[in-house]
């Protein structure tokens, strides 16, 4: 019960950790804008001397779209008369981050996005749980609308990504560190190891997006000819490739 605990703790730490570097990437990037402005003197705000514009009210803390009239619906049928705590409360991870490391027989992600979780909405942030199973690997693939910020909580990870110009980056991660994948890279994780392995990931959007490199390749019917002068090979090899992927899906 004692290491039950004190692993919770650890894990409350992390979820603390994860917004507070989010909130400080929002918060550049709010500090930039505000350069820009004050160098273009084009500010939507009130203007001061020295060019500098103090920012409208509505650029500071807002909370999703509620609006100050009670009656008025928002997030659907939402409104101020029923929202309660529950609305902002996403109980998915509860289980799988209150036992013990297990082997999950693949890779499997459980996502605390916008369509999981309808209260990020406008919040421009979402998590996803990950659990690697020994010798698994989260496939190649991009997040279009947002960066990802990836803490390793249990076991060993090695990750990587590609940039635009098509150099490689790679990493070994243990458990309690972070790595960050910029926005649209592809990127991937692989546990390598002997024992389980599970990490957060955190958005800078609350629908992120997937875009799956093996997927949009081989399961999306492009023509195996095409793929097969792309990839310089032919096509009974990428027949076996997209039956390999139907077969593991």
């Amino acid at each position: 019960m004692a290491a039950r605990t004190s692993s919770l703790s650890s894990l409350a730490m992390a979820l603390l950790v994860l917004s507070a570097s989010l909130a400080a990437v929002d918060g550049h990037k709010n500090k930039k804008k505000s350069h820009e402005n004050e160098d273009t003197g084009k500010g939507s705000g009130t203007q001061l001397g020295n060019n500098q514009a103090l920012p409208p009210i509505s650029s500071n803390v807002q909370l999703a779209s509620y609006d100050s009239t009670p009656s008025l619906q928002v997030l659907g049928d939402v409104t101020h008369t029923n929202i309660t705590g529950a609305h902002f409360t996403f109980h998915g991870f509860r289980d799988a981050l209150s036992k013990a490391p297990t082997a999950p027989h693949n890779f499997t992600v459980i996502k605390a996005s916008m369509a999981e979780f309808p209260a990020l909405k406008e919040q421009s942030v979402s998590y996803a749980l990950l659990s690697f199973p020994p010798g698994s690997v989260n496939p190649m693939h991009t997040h279009p609308r947002a960066s990802e910020l990836l803490l390793v909580v249990d076991g060993a990870l090695s990750v990587g990504f590609v940039d635009a110009a098509g150099k490689v980056y790679t990493q070994d991660l243990a458990a309690g560190d972070m790595f960050v994948f910029p926005k649209g890279t592809v990127h991937w994780q692989y546990n390598k190891g002997a024992v389980p392995a599970k990490a957060l990931s955190a958005f800078g959007s609350a629908a992120p997006g997937l875009v799956s490199v093996p997927v949009t390749v081989f399961g999306t019917g492009i023509d195996d000819d095409v793929l097969a002068k792309s990839f310089k090979t032919d096509a009974a090899t990428v027949q076996k490739l997209k039956a390999a992927l139907t077969h593991h899906k």
